[in-house]
């Protein structure tokens, strides 16, 4: 199984989430990459790699006939995904939760869809909460601003 689907039909692999296709470092076909090789490309240490692995979050990662992990492009791009989920502030129980969703097929798409909707009504309110912190900062900036120059006048 691998971790991207390229159609939004297919059920033996995981939803192509990510908005816009990454450059990978190698083509499609040619793509067998170690684990150090995707801790190098994604910052991600090869510990949290395994424990995506070990958590069902990278459900499946083909193996070399010696065992070692051999990603694919597909795996990168899932992997870009699962980062941008983590920016979201997304807890790793329900990450985990819409990996399986993909892999239980189409039927779950309306329980993938909430998932997700849920996760950007969540994202929106902590970015209208940011927002009212910069008019704060904001006006504190503009307080003490203003009380040195006007110290600086007298």
């Amino acid at each position: 199984m691998t971790l991207i689907e390229s159609s939004p039909v297919s059920t033996d692999r995981l939803d192509a989430c990510v908005a816009a296709p990454r450059r990978h470092p190698r083509p499609d076909g040619e793509d067998r990459y170690t684990i150090s090789e995707v801790a190098a490309f994604t910052g991600l240490t090869a510990h949290t790699l395994r424990w995506y692995e070990r958590i069902g979050l990278m459900p499946h990662v083909d193996r070399s006939h010696t065992g070692q992990r051999r990603f694919s492009n597909q795996d990168l791009d899932w992997l870009a995904f699962v980062g941008k989920l983590r920016l979201t502030g997304m807890p790793v129980a329900d990450m985990v939760r819409y990996a399986e969703l993909i892999r239980v097929g189409e039927e779950t798409f309306e329980e993938r869809q909430e998932l997700l909707a849920q996760t950007r009504r969540d994202v929106l309110n902590r970015i209208a909460e940011l927002q009212d912190t910069v008019a704060v900062l904001d006006h504190k900036i503009s307080f003490y601003a203003d009380a040195r120059r006007a110290s600086e006048r007298a």
